[in-house]
């Protein structure tokens, strides 16, 4: 076995035996499809991106997205003018919902790049290499862990001036660790592999074993649990902004259209109503299609604590 086969030595992980990508992939989208709650779930995320991208060529008064004010048209419930109605200064609710998916949306990419970019660079050094690095790195994870994640998120948020950035930079703040924890368990399974002590063998590198043959096998768990925790980043912005620490008026953030609904319900219900089913409907969305996902590739999320 030469050089040039390296590279392939660890292309197939031990669970998925011989076969082909294309044929992986088959099979997968075989066992996805079977699924109709997958699916749903599938056609709901794909709609809330299509929303996303889209919003402000689809919202009937992209301009409510901003100070507007039209008070002689405040307060008036659901029509075929106005699908969701409107605000206490006029403003379209409909459009307020469809311009704030894009925010959310942003949230969620943010926070979990983010996240995946601090967290799974130390779960593959922590698991790789061990010895100190694995001391360090792992009792700080402990020690975020040990903290509920909203406690810590708000205590950030409060420090930081609020706005959505800072807010993506508070969840963030929280969020790596559990994708340490994930990929730190996934490399203690994977480096005694014999494709990894075949790399070895031919003279590998620590990095090229890392980013050739480690971690392409530890990106299915990687990629069911940022589907799953995009709805929960989703609730957690929602919270922050219901608590004026995150997207600040007047951007339509969810979070802060129900907070200023809430003061006028129950009879202006549709205020908070509508925000607050965006908000379901796109969570319901991700864990339908994350649980998709982890029935395709058998990930064991709960192993690690995760």
């Amino acid at each position: 076995m030469g050089k040039s086969d390296m590279g392939t030595v660890g292309s197939v992980r031990r669970k998925n035996g011989t076969g082909s990508w294309r044929e992986e992939v088959a099979r997968g989208w075989y066992r996805f499809r079977r699924s109709v709650l997958s699916l749903v779930g599938l056609a709901i995320v794909l709609l809330v991106l299509a929303t996303a991208l889209l919003a402000p060529y689809i919202a009937p008064y992209p301009q409510d997205a901003g100070s507007v004010v039209r008070f002689a048209e405040a307060h008036q419930p659901p029509s075929l003018r106005h699908p969701f109605g409107t605000d206490q200064v006029g403003r379209d609710v409909f459009s307020r919902v469809l311009l704030g998916t894009r925010l959310s949306v942003t949230m969620a990419l943010g926070v979990l790049a983010m996240a995946v970019g601090i967290g799974v660079p130390l779960g593959l050094i922590a698991g790789y290499w061990g010895g100190w690095l694995r001391t360090v790195i792992m009792r700080l994870t402990d020690v975020f862990l040990a903290i509920p994640p909203e406690v810590l998120a708000l205590a950030a948020c409060v420090a930081l001036t609020p706005s959505l950035r800072n807010a993506m930079l508070a969840v963030s703040f929280v969020w790596w660790p559990w994708y340490t924890r994930l990929v730190y368990g996934e490399v203690l399974s994977i480096r005694e592999e014999q494709f990894v002590e075949a790399s070895r063998g031919l003279g590998a590198g620590p990095w090229r074993i890392i980013f050739r043959d480690v971690l392409p096998n530890c990106l299915s768990p990687i990629l069911v649990k940022v589907t799953l925790d995009a709805g929960f980043v989703i609730l957690l912005s929602a919270g922050l902004s219901f608590l004026g620490l995150g997207a600040q008026p007047p951007e339509p953030a969810w979070g802060t259209m129900i907070a200023d609904g809430r003061v006028y319900m129950p009879d202006n219900w549709w205020l908070a109503t509508f925000p607050g089913l965006a908000i379901f409907v796109t969570v319901l969305g991700l864990n339908l299609l994350g649980d998709g996902l982890r029935d395709v590739f058998d990930v064991e999320l709960d192993r690690w604590g995760v």
